[in-house]
């Protein structure tokens, strides 16, 4: 039997369709759960720190990465931590601008909010808690404060940021995982470089990451919410 002559094929699927509400939602709780999640991790650990009890957890680690020290490697790793700053406010500056001239002005924005943030939160974290800086395997005592590691709260908005919104722009489910391992190495890395270094303890390395997981967790959050209300209003 033929068609209905008023019948009509059904629509092609978007190629860029926005997440339905569902899927906003899910996202949503997900990143609250993420940042709850990393708020109680590092509140339990700037508590365990100051009560001095990951001292021997510190010295074990520093102690089993420097044992592993050459001049080879210390060249390596003082790359890495210039990585972790110098940079990364080149990388974040020249990001901005190609964004802006590609008119990716969302991704620059999110990479705008993540890096302030990370500023805000390092400098009230350092002045909250005052733990003053290791003795360093290599190079001079620093006299600002230890806690958190600024270069790996710095490494994991930016990169971490960075990473998720050029994987968003690209359909290869590889090219996807390339970037988003590529950015887990090198926040490892740099993490590891300061303590290799010895500039910070261990936890000051893991209490970065963590805010720093709080603060990006918000953020996704926050633009799922807002996703989610102009669905809303426009249904």
């Amino acid at each position: 039997m033929s068609a209905h002559p008023h019948s009509f094929p059904p629509p092609l699927p978007e190629p860029e369709r926005a997440p339905r509400p569902p899927r906003l939602r899910t996202a949503l709780l997900a990143a609250l759960a993420a940042a709850v999640l990393a708020l109680l991790l590092f509140a339990w650990l700037a508590d365990e720190v100051f009560e001095g009890d990951v001292a021997a957890f510190d010295a074990r680690v520093r102690d089993a990465v420097h044992a592993f020290s050459s001049p080879a490697l210390t060249a390596v790793m003082r790359t890495f931590s210039l990585i972790g700053y110098q940079g990364l406010i080149a990388a974040f500056a020249a990001s901005v601008v190609i964004f802006l001239l590609l008119r990716w002005r969302r991704a620059a924005l999110w990479l705008v909010f993540s890096v302030a943030g990370a500023l805000v939160l390092d400098l009230a974290l350092k002045s909250a808690y005052h733990r003053p800086r290791p003795t360093p395997f290599f190079g001079d005592l620093r006299h600002d404060w230890s806690f958190p590691s600024g270069h790996a709260l710095f490494s994991f908005c930016f990169y971490g940021v960075l990473a998720g919104v050029l994987a968003a722009r690209l359909r290869s489910p590889g090219l996807k995982v390339l970037v988003w391992a590529l950015a887990a190495a090198l926040i490892a890395a740099i993490g590891l470089s300061r303590i290799y270094l010895g500039v910070h303890y261990p936890s000051d390395v893991l209490a970065g990451y963590l805010a720093a997981a709080v603060w990006v967790s918000s953020l996704v959050a926050a633009d799922r919410w807002r996703r989610g209300r102009n669905q809303a209003a426009k249904s």
